[in-house]
């Protein structure tokens, strides 16, 4: 088993006002290298549908020694690095053109019978399965507290284009979502350093969601919910640093 290794070269749209790597690119990165990883071993998106499985997101952890900028070159390493009974741990390292380690992240997948929306065992379903005993960073994913007050609400419809090819709301949208519901002000001073994510059910198209969001110094809690039936779809942990 060999690491997954790619280039990118952060383009005007993928950065925000400041020129700064969007959140929401950041993890649509991470996805993308985790989706090539796995056609790359032939275990992607095409192998999963056709044996009526798919890679279900539970959680993300990523630490942010700074923020990449427009224009600059970064290169993104990934590889599985835990086997779990029902799925699985990747984890990823981000590098500046100078080799330096600017950001890390570990994820927590779950293996899940498609049609029936259950878990099932990595071992049982996908037996050639390998992994490099390595670690970017080490995380025991742990439950994120209640949000106890709301500081700061805000309401979002689901789009169109905010569902993903598993016909639910794309998981890079929750923790944009959660980052939108602080004031302006704050954002134009303070970056994220550190980002957990705790996905919890699926988010629906035309769905109207709610953040709910609790500050304390640099570090937000935020909790999004469906309104209809007031089920939370995802919880989001954010620690932030002066830019």
């Amino acid at each position: 088993m060999e690491k997954y290794v790619k280039e990118y070269n952060l383009r005007t749209y993928e950065c925000d006002k400041n020129g700064y790597l969007r959140i929401v690119t950041l993890f649509n990165i991470l996805q993308d290298m985790a989706d090539s990883h796995a056609a790359n071993l032939g275990l992607g998106m095409e192998f999963c549908l056709s044996n009526g499985l798919a890679w279900v997101g539970a959680n993300y952890h990523i630490k942010i020694n700074r923020m990449p900028k427009i224009h600059e070159q970064i290169k993104i390493v990934t590889w599985p690095s835990e086997e779990r009974k029902l799925g699985a741990i990747r984890d990823f390292a981000v590098y500046d053109a100078s080799e330096k380690i600017i950001i890390t992240a570990t994820s927590q997948w779950i293996l899940i019978d498609f049609a029936r929306k259950r878990p099932v065992a990595l071992k049982e379903k996908l037996p050639q399965y390998k992994v490099v005993n390595e670690h970017s960073m080490v995380s025991d994913f742990e439950k994120l507290p209640e949000v106890a007050r709301a500081d700061f609400e805000k309401e979002f419809s689901v789009r169109f284009d905010d569902i993903d090819i598993n016909q639910h709301v794309n998981n890079a949208l929750y923790p944009l979502w959660a980052s939108e519901s602080l004031e302006h002000s704050f954002r134009e001073k303070y970056l994220p350093q550190e980002i957990e994510v705790a996905f919890k059910k699926e988010g629906h198209l035309g769905e109207n969601v709610k953040i709910v969001s609790q500050i304390e110094g640099l570090q937000s809690l935020h909790s999004v919910t469906a309104l209809d039936d007031n089920r939370e779809l995802s919880r989001v942990r954010i620690k932030w640093m002066e830019k």
